[in-house]
């Protein structure tokens, strides 16, 4: 396995892990309403961030398994060498250049939220510096799936190769 390969393994693993525990603290916040009559904003926020930063961080865990949606038209009947050129297409026309917008996009967004010293906009809400760091995953995610795609790019040119 490669080095970039590894690293979505990691991510991959992680996000599994933060997906048992955001399950453990909606199973909290559940208890907490119901049985004790009481609430923590701060812990219903995090539920909230923690189930977005599962989809970002794990989106390249899952182009790496090749889990990720796609449109199978005549791609499950070409020759290894046909999916590997268009794996090789997709990831540069496609891939590639919507990562790099993304993460051009999302850098001021994230950049005036580290600036603002950005809390929640609710009293017991998330405090600072916790919304800037998950909005960092708006960065974070396509520079992640970005590097994913080049593994998959490398392999596909292997496969082209011959090798």
């Amino acid at each position: 396995m490669n080095r970039l390969d590894r690293f979505s393994e990691i991510t991959g693993q992680f996000t599994a892990w933060l997906t048992l525990l955001m399950v453990v603290v909606t199973f909290v916040i559940v208890v907490m309403r119901y049985v004790f009559d009481a609430g923590l904003i701060w812990m219903q926020e995090s539920v909230v961030w923690m189930h977005a930063f599962v989809f970002m961080i794990g989106a390249a865990y899952t182009l790496q398994r090749d889990e990720h949606v796609r449109v199978d038209i005549f791609y499950r009947e070409m020759s290894a060498r046909g999916r590997a050129w268009i794996d090789l297409l997709g990831v540069l026309v496609f891939l590639l250049p919507l990562c790099i917008f993304l993460a051009l996009k999302a850098w001021d967004f994230v950049a005036f939220s580290w600036a603002l010293a950005e809390t929640s906009r609710e009293s017991g809400g998330l405090p600072y510096p916790l919304l800037p760091m998950l909005k960092t995953v708006l960065i974070l995610m396509p520079a992640a799936v970005g590097l994913q795609g080049m593994s998959l790019a490398l392999k596909s040119l292997a496969i082209i190769r011959g090798r």
